[in-house]
């Protein structure tokens, strides 16, 4: 609801957070991005209802600056 229409925020999600949360949400850790210009503009910690989630292809956000990165947890 905060950031729906033309409040949409565009984040690069770096890593999910291991705080406590509501069942069916997640705290989410990355980047502000400005669909403009695929820029970052500044680091945020966001609790986000999964339901409500959107995954935007790599091909929208239009900077070749943004390649896709494959990261992972230690088990």
């Amino acid at each position: 609801m905060q950031f729906g229409g033309d409040r949409a925020l565009w984040l690069r999600v770096t890593a999910i957070g291991d705080w406590p949360a509501y069942d069916g949400w997640v705290w989410l850790i990355g980047y502000v991005i400005n669909p403009a210009d695929g820029h970052a503009s500044a680091k945020r910690e966001v609790l986000a209802q999964i339901a409500g989630l959107q995954i935007s292809p790599p091909s929208s956000i239009p900077s070749p600056a943004l390649a896709r990165t494959a990261r992972r947890r230690g088990v």
